[in-house]
Order: structure tokens, then C-alpha cells, then sequence
């Protein structure tokens, strides 16, 4: 072996910047949300889909806008090695979602109400909430062209911070109106932005004439004046849109969600048309925008399907969870209900016997394993029970086996009371050992 192998394999090998690994408790906490995600899904009559993690770049390009950040600036895109088709790690999920739509005629029997859970990536700086891989949870409703859906989906996604016990949470809302009437608003955009030349940065005058309302979108401070004074989309719409926007705010009303209009609210693709909204919060600092998303009733055409309305929403798995931490809420590990003590391995049949009939009853039960010396003292044996947080400790020990029995024993409120089991009837006090619900 060459100096260089050596070398080579000696080096410690790490992961990627900004792609996390996700390690127990924090897994935990996922799952818990996308625990409480699906129950809530189910409630509201939407469905899961699953797309793959790599699309053809074509799609983002054309869904998104060839002249927006992700597909300028963020997408790691590469060239299929076999047959050089371009490739592109999602980005988003939506696009991915028409695509499948459109491909398998999902609506030839009606509209589709949707929902996904998965990782998507962007070549970005990473820092708090914001990485390079990053898990989103969605809803899209296709075919359906009412603002009661718009209202549905907000109303879904305020249900779900219900769910989690999130407080925190402020609802912004905005209208972009009808394509036409966005060019009326993009023109009028252009003028103003124009007659202001010193005012813009570097961005802003590259994106001047191809994509004018992403500079409204500007966090540069130094912009903030020039922007607030620019034609809004709002004082564009035509009869149509402003009694969607009315009907949405009306529904939104009735139900007891408060929301803020907010007039300079734009969406950073450029399928967006309509209702726009965003869920906020101050706790993140910067990156307060927790769940974002609106109505794009052109894209399904735009990929290539007949033409069919369709709203969604996504939000940030990590900032949904950093915000469940901000607001100081309970821990989110489900507890373990028993863990098993054994003095002797030669018991371990047994033991794995009683494990297997509580875990079918439904208990969480950790067993405690031998080493090359033997199952260990039984001292070590109880710490290692404390330290597991389980509600109970199961003790197989050697007078407890020769009568077929187990004695539980209570760690955690204080009494340390025990009781005797029989090994025969396992399933009859299994429930007793419970403490999830």
C-alpha cells in the first residue's frame, strides 16, 4: 500500500456542510412532528405522495422561474453519467408534485388534495434553521379553484400549531392578482424602480427587467425606503381577485384567525398567482418565516397538463422544531415504559421471551445486554435502568426465574414500590407497564 493510501484512509471522513446528521433525541422530535403531521393530514382528507429526490432540471426551470434565486443560485444540478440528462437535486417539492400529477393523470376523476414529507437541497450559506439539506412538509390541493380552499389550507396549517402548542405565530396575507394584472403591477413596478436608479443594489438592477417583483422581496436595509414606496399588487386587481381575496379574509374571519395583510408579501417562485401568505414568528431571528405558500393556478399547464387550479403551503421541519424549543414546550422523546434487569445469562431465553410478549402488547422495553464478563453487577444494572428514564425496572433475578416470575419495580415516583409478576400471564399486566397514551 502506497503512502497515500495510507494517508488517505487515515483521514477522518465527515459529512457534507450544511447536511446534518439527525441523532437520537433530536430523530425523535422529527418523528413526533410528522407523527402529529399524518394524524392531522388524515383529519382533513389529504393524502400522502412521495416524489423522487432527483427531477430532471427542465422542471425548475420551468416551474420555478429561470430568474430567481434557487434555480440562479442554489440548485446542485449535475449531468446523468449514462445518458448526460441534467439532473437536479429537488429544491422545492411543489414542482416535483405537478410533475407526478400531471404524468399519471391524477385528475382525471377530480381534484387531488395532497401532502408530502421528505429532504430537499439548496447550495445556500447555512446558519440558524436554514441548511444545505433540509426536510419540508407540504400540503397541495389541485383542482380546485375556490378561496374556500385557500382558507382550508391556512385553517389546516393553524390546526397544526394547535397540534404542536405553538403560540408564537402571526398570520401575513397578500393578494398577486391574475397574470395580466400582475404585468399591469410588473410595468408599473419598472417605471418606479427606474425613476429611483441611485436607490438600487446590485441585485435589484440585475432582476429590474426580468423579474421586477422579487426586489420587493429585498432584506437589504439600506432598500427599504424605495421599496415601501413602490406600487403595490394589491392596487391592481382586477373585480375577480379582489373578491377571492375577500371571500378568503371573510372565511378567516369567521373561523377566529387573525391575520395581518401585508401589501409587500411576495413568494420567491414565480408560479404564484392570487392568494399569498406566510406564518411568521420573531423567536428565529432572521429566518422568522415558519410555513409560506399560496396559489398557482397556471403551473399544472405549465408542466405540460390540461389546465387546473391548485394552492399549497410548506414549511421547515427545523424551524418548525426550533420554534417548539424557543417556546420552552415539553420534551418530545416518548418516554420508555420497563427496562429488564438479568442477573444471569443463562436466563436471557426467558427474558427475551417476556420482552417480545410486552412488546407486542405494546410496551417500550429496553433489555440490558451482556458482555464478554458476563450481564454485570446488579448495582450497574439499576444505574443503567435510572439513566434510561424508563418508568420501571422488570428484575429477572435468579429467585425470580426459578419461580417463573418478575418483579417490577417503580422508578420514577419515588416510592420504589415493587410487586411480583407471573411469567405465565404476561399479557394480563403488560397495560400496567403503559405510559405513552
Amino acid at each position: 500500500m502506497s503512502e497515500k493510501e495510507n494517508v488517505t484512509k487515515s483521514v477522518k471522513l465527515t459529512g457534507v456542510k450544511g447536511m446534518n446528521d439527525v441523532l437520537p433525541p433530536d430523530s425523535a422530535a422529527v418523528e413526533w412532528l410528522e407523527g402529529k403531521v399524518r394524524s392531522l393530514m388524515a383529519r382533513y382528507a389529504y393524502r400522502n405522495i412521495r416524489t423522487p429526490i432527483v427531477e430532471r432540471t427542465p422542471l425548475f426551470i420551468r416551474g420555478l422561474g429561470e430568474v430567481t434565486d434557487i434555480v440562479e443560485k442554489e440548485m446542485y444540478s449535475f449531468e446523468d453519467r449514462l445518458n448526460g440528462d441534467p439532473l437536479t437535486l429537488r429544491p422545492e417539492a411543489t414542482a416535483g408534485v405537478v410533475r407526478a400529477v400531471v404524468e399519471h393523470s391524477m385528475l382525471y376523476d377530480g381534484g387531488k388534495r395532497l401532502y408530502y414529507i421528505g429532504p430537499m437541497f439548496r447550495h445556500e450559506r447555512p446558519q440558524r434553521g436554514r441548511y444545505r439539506q433540509f426536510d419540508q412538509i407540504g400540503a397541495e390541493a389541485l383542482g380546485f379553484s375556490g378561496a374556500e380552499v385557500d382558507a382550508e389550507l391556512i385553517l389546516l396549517a393553524v390546526a397544526l400549531w394547535k397540534d404542536l402548542g405553538l403560540t408564537d405565530v402571526r398570520l401575513e396575507i397578500n393578494s398577486l392578482g391574475q397574470p395580466q394584472e400582475r404585468l399591469t403591477h410588473r410595468q408599473a413596478l419598472i417605471d418606479h424602480f427606474e425613476r429611483h436608479p441611485d436607490a438600487l443594489d446590485e441585485d435589484a438592477r440585475r432582476r429590474l427587467y426580468s423579474n421586477p417583483l422579487r426586489i420587493l422581496d429585498t432584506k437589504n436595509p439600506v432598500m427599504q425606503a424605495v421599496v415601501e414606496s413602490a406600487p403595490r399588487p394589491i392596487d391592481y386587481l382586477g373585480e375577480a381577485s379582489l373578491a377571492h381575496f375577500e371571500t378568503l379574509k371573510t372565511i378567516l374571519t369567521a373561523n377566529g384567525v387573525a391575520f395581518t395583510v401585508n401589501p409587500r408579501l411576495v413568494r420567491g417562485m414565480d408560479y404564484y398567482n392570487l392568494t399569498v401568505f406566510e406564518f411568521v414568528t420573531d423567536r428565529l431571528g432572521s429566518q422568522g418565516t415558519v410555513c409560506a405558500g399560496g396559489r398557482y393556478d397556471y403551473l399544472v399547464e405549465q408542466l405540460g397538463g390540461k389546465p387546473a387550479p391548485a394552492v399549497g403551503w410548506a414549511l421547515g421541519v427545523d424551524r418548525v422544531l426550533e420554534l417548539v424549543r424557543e417556546q420552552g414546550l415539553a420534551a418530545i422523546e416518548p418516554p420508555l415504559d420497563a427496562y429488564a434487569i438479568v442477573s444471569d445469562a443463562s436466563s436471557l431465553p426467558l427474558v427475551l421471551q417476556t420482552l417480545q410478549t410486552l412488546r407486542a402488547a405494546g410496551v417500550s422495553v429496553q433489555m440490558h445486554t451482556s458482555t464478554g464478563e458476563g450481564m454485570g453487577s446488579m448495582k450497574s444494572q439499576f444505574k443503567r435502568a435510572d439513566g434510561s428514564g424508563a418508568q420501571f425496572a422488570l428484575i429477572f433475578g435468579a429467585d425470580e426465574v426459578a419461580q417463573n416470575l418478575v418483579t417490577v419495580k417503580s422508578l420514577r415516583d419515588g416510592s420504589g414500590a415493587q410487586v411480583t409478576q407471573s411469567l405465565a400471564c404476561v399479557a394480563e399486566w403488560a397495560s400496567n407497564l403503559q405510559s405513552r397514551t
